[in-house]
């Protein structure tokens, strides 16, 4: 029996990175996908929608059976707004529960959201931050860190809410950092530093990060979708492949054919530079520890990686236009 005759799959953000390789991730899995974009960027259908001013018509969400809500407000690089808190939360909160609270009404079955690992922190151990708990999964209290993970957490607590009053079905995913082809950040600024070939001083940084690759993101949303147990669930998620920034940066080179250049330097000097030059968020990064343990995603969807991190890692290195 075809997927689609089951009802529609809204996902939004389809013309982002996230979101325009899940739409066809699930068309190749016999979806019927309806691709909502602020602009027509995509080839396949797509409707153009404001979330944040407009909504959609009464019938729009007729025959849909679930939303995979992946539009949002994230770090922007050169703020514009002068309330930056509010616009985080004009996108990220009020947004998500306006179009939430319209599939409820409309009697779509499931509702779920692209959240952020920062809900649960921003840092799980380094030399800087001793006493942070070694590991994140679902069962830690919440403890966001910046104006975007702070709005992502409040819109899972409106989520709950509405979940608890109205009976749709709430799924919610924290990744971490996620790489793949076209991906932008903090992920294609280290992509930058290898293809150039510049010296790094990040030999002796020697903390564990995890990861999730696109594909692998893609994957367990698809599971999020269709499996009975995922309903009102909250995941973390996570390759399962945790890799130091130094060791990162010798496998994007390894994807690349060369060789990473890096040269030491004290961890701690550069920590304390960071922090002088109001750079702390860039430090915890490169420095710090982020490591996620997706077990309950394994041991209650059956959820397995689809791919490795180096397999990734040479889709993100191919050519433009290149299949694979």
């Amino acid at each position: 029996m075809n997927k689609s005759q089951n009802g529609r799959i809204v996902v939004t953000g389809a013309s982002g990175f996230i979101g325009s390789r899940l739409c066809d991730y699930l068309e190749s899995h016999g979806e019927e996908v309806v691709a909502l974009t602020r602009k027509s960027e995509l080839q396949k259908t797509s409707v153009a929608v404001d979330l944040v001013e407009g909504s959609l018509h009464d019938n729009f969400l007729h025959g849909v059976r679930v939303i995979v809500h992946c539009a949002a407000r994230a770090h922007v690089t050169r703020e514009y707004s002068s309330e930056p808190m509010s616009e985080y939360r004009r996108m990220n909160v009020d947004a998500t529960l306006k179009l939430a609270s319209q599939a409820a009404r409309s009697g779509v079955q499931r509702f779920i959201f692209l959240s952020s690992i920062g809900v649960n922190g921003n840092s799980t151990y380094s030399d800087f931050h001793p006493r942070s708990p070694l590991i994140f999964d679902e069962s830690l209290t919440p403890s966001p860190h910046d104006m975007y993970a702070i709005s992502k957490w409040e819109a899972e607590l409106r989520l709950w809410e509405l979940q608890r009053e109205t009976g749709m079905e709430v799924v919610i995913i924290r990744p971490p950092l996620v790489y793949g082809p076209g991906a932008k950040g903090n992920f294609s600024t280290l992509l930058d530093w290898v293809s150039k070939g510049a010296p790094l001083p990040l030999k002796m940084v020697n903390n564990e990060r995890s990861l999730l690759a696109l594909d692998n993101l893609v994957s367990f949303i698809e599971q999020c979708i269709n499996h009975p147990k995922a309903a009102n669930e909250l995941f973390v998620i996570a390759d399962g492949e945790d890799v130091s920034t130094a060791e990162l940066l010798r496998r994007v080179a390894r994807a690349n054919g060369k060789n990473a250049r890096l040269v030491p330097f004290p961890v701690s000097l550069m920590f304390l530079m960071a922090r002088i030059l109001g750079k702390q968020s860039v430090a915890d990064s490169l420095f710090g520890s982020l490591k996620v343990e997706p077990l309950k995603a394994k041991r209650l969807l059956g959820w397995k990686p689809v791919v490795t991190m180096d397999e990734q890692l040479r889709k993100c290195c191919e050519p433009v236009g290149r299949k694979s």
